[in-house]
């Protein structure tokens, strides 16, 4: 299938989205539709077992298209509309059964930067630079920002971030806890891939699933819920073939060969 502004790789079980819309690769409507349709695919892909989302030339991503907001000025319903798009988008990826990395290579500002928050993790080159600029156009963060940031860091963290709206840059995003690592720009992909490796390599793919809906669903919830989801997966894992497996490898001290069922 081709894409407007996306481009496509698989190598093994891990695909990589690269996000192509010169020349700042702004996350239009039309970014943002090819970016959901290509995550719920990928999703529901037995073949793929993690997901890496990087953008091409200098820019991961600068942004929502700043253009298709004039229309709208004057009208609520479209801000509104707006707004649901670009938050359906991060939902959709926050809520994706596969580890999801975003591979930030460069500027990743306002919708940019809350749809790498909306990634289960974040790795970036040197090169790059994160921040919610959106007060200096009259605006606030509308794809997730106030409240992914905010859950990711702390209140007072998310809010200066925001309110100064200055750029942070990768040094400072990994001590701030935003990223995960921080590399080098020619290793980015590389170490990206390595780490999304790491995640599915030797797992099954059944409990790799799990996890991610117990950890992203439980920090939303009370714990009494996260604890009670947290069981049930668990006792679900009972009945799957790679859970006898796993067990028995390790009564047995070899590796396990898990099928994925």
């Amino acid at each position: 299938m081709g894409y407007r502004f996306l481009q496509m790789e698989h190598t093994k079980a891990i695909a990589t989205i690269t996000i192509d819309a010169p020349p700042a690769n702004a996350l239009s409507s039309g970014c943002i539709q090819e970016l959901r349709d290509v995550v719920k695919q990928l999703n529901d892909d037995d073949q793929t077992q993690a997901i890496i989302i990087t953008g091409k030339g200098r820019f991961f991503a600068a942004g929502a298209d700043i253009k298709e907001f004039v229309p709208a000025l004057g009208d609520n319903q479209q801000g509104l509309a707006l707004s649901k798009a670009g938050q359906a988008l991060c939902n959709e990826v926050e809520n994706c059964h596969k580890p999801v990395i975003a591979a930030i290579n460069g500027p990743a500002l306002g919708g940019g930067f809350e749809l790498a928050l909306g990634c289960h993790f974040r790795i970036a080159s040197d090169k790059a630079f994160v921040g919610l600029p959106e007060l200096h156009l009259g605006l606030i963060p509308s794809f997730g920002g106030t409240q992914r940031l905010s859950r990711l860091t702390n209140p007072a963290t998310a809010l200066d971030i925001i309110l100064t709206g200055r750029q942070i840059k990768s040094d400072e995003a990994l001590k701030l806890g935003i990223i995960q690592q921080a590399v080098a720009a020619e290793d980015l992909i590389t170490a990206a891939v390595d780490l999304a490796h790491a995640y599915v390599d030797n797992n099954s793919v059944q409990t790799v699933q799990r996890l991610i809906e117990c950890v992203i669903k439980g920090v939303k919830e009370p714990i009494e819920d996260g604890l009670q989801r947290e069981s049930e997966k668990f006792a679900e894992l009972f009945l799957t073939e790679d859970a006898k497996e796993g067990v028995e490898a390790f009564v047995a001290k070899r590796e396990p060969q898990f099928k994925h069922r």
